[in-house]
């Protein structure tokens, strides 16, 4: 498939007019310029649309894409802008983060050394609270090869993923009537578990500024308060890691502590795949040990 522009930097946004400019300005400061900026707006109402529409006036070096969708979370933004797309790469950039003015360019470069005779999805990037400043670790050597799965282990806290867009293509979020949240961690271990692999980079081009309106900050609640994605994780990465029967009951049992008050047993069952049977027991258990510590 041939694409207009190199790198699509997607950002998907919900009531942050106070804060896109950043990012905006980042993107004006950029040395490279084969590259779009497109913007699944996620059913704001704080005036993003008319911002947003001022700056496509302006005369910049990039074309800016605007896209309006009734609220349904990120997950469902990212399909939306993955449908849009007209870049090669597709980089996810949030409305609250900004890239360092040759981020760009180094992507485009790290891009073209990759091997082509080998199954790489894309590269990840560091990311900072400045340009040279992390609180992630370092490994050894200025990059290495592997996958998603390394995120569990060798790689630690947030980092910028650029994927190649007809791949990621491939791995849509499910969608669920009612829920507006799944980790995105979904489709990189998809990905993963079908031999594609990432180069990493300890280069820090993305620079996060943590909201405390943003997902982030809304921690494990998110989870809760969508099941279905949060089990469709959970029991995907017990499939992709081989989980034994003591870890599955493990996750059962904690899936059921965190639902019950929201599903059905049927649910709970269906929801994380375990036997329907082992969910009254597993209810018992619970409320048995959270009586024991209120009488302590």
């Amino acid at each position: 498939m041939r694409f207009q522009y190199k790198i699509t930097v997607f950002t998907p946004t919900y009531n942050r007019a106070y804060i896109l400019e950043t990012l905006y300005r980042s993107l004006q400061r950029q040395s490279f310029r084969n590259f779009e900026w497109l913007i699944v707006d996620d059913g704001s109402s704080d005036g993003t649309r008319e911002l947003v529409e001022s700056w496509q006036r302006e005369d910049n070096p990039f074309s800016i894409h605007y896209i309006y969708q009734e609220n349904g979370g990120k997950c469902r933004a990212i399909n939306r802008g993955l449908e849009a797309a007209q870049g090669e790469l597709f980089f996810t950039v949030d409305s609250d983060d900004y890239l360092t003015d040759d981020a760009l360019e180094i992507v485009n470069r790290w891009e073209a050394a990759l091997p082509k005779d080998q199954k790489f999805c894309g590269i990840v990037a560091n990311g900072g609270h400045s340009p040279t400043e992390t609180t992630n670790t370092l490994f050894e050597g200025d990059w290495f090869d592997g996958n998603a799965f390394d995120m569990y282990g060798k790689i630690d806290g947030e980092r910028a993923l650029i994927f190649y867009t007809e791949i990621h293509r491939k791995y849509l979020y499910p969608e669920f009537p009612g829920e507006k949240f799944m980790t995105e961690a979904v489709t990189w271990n998809r990905m993963a578990y079908d031999g594609y692999r990432i180069r990493y980079y300890n280069d820090i081009i993305w620079i996060w500024e943590y909201k405390g309106d943003g997902l982030t900050r809304a921690g494990y609640q998110v989870f809760l308060d969508n099941p279905q994605g949060t089990a469709l994780f959970f029991r995907e990465k017990a499939v992709f890691f081989h989980y034994p029967l003591k870890t599955r009951l493990g996750m059962w049992y904690g899936f059921t502590c965190d639902a019950m008050d929201r599903c059905t047993n049927d649910q709970i069952a269906r929801y994380i795949d375990m036997p329907r049977w082992l969910v009254a027991p597993m209810k018992g258990v619970h409320n048995l040990l959270q009586f024991i510590r209120k009488k302590r």
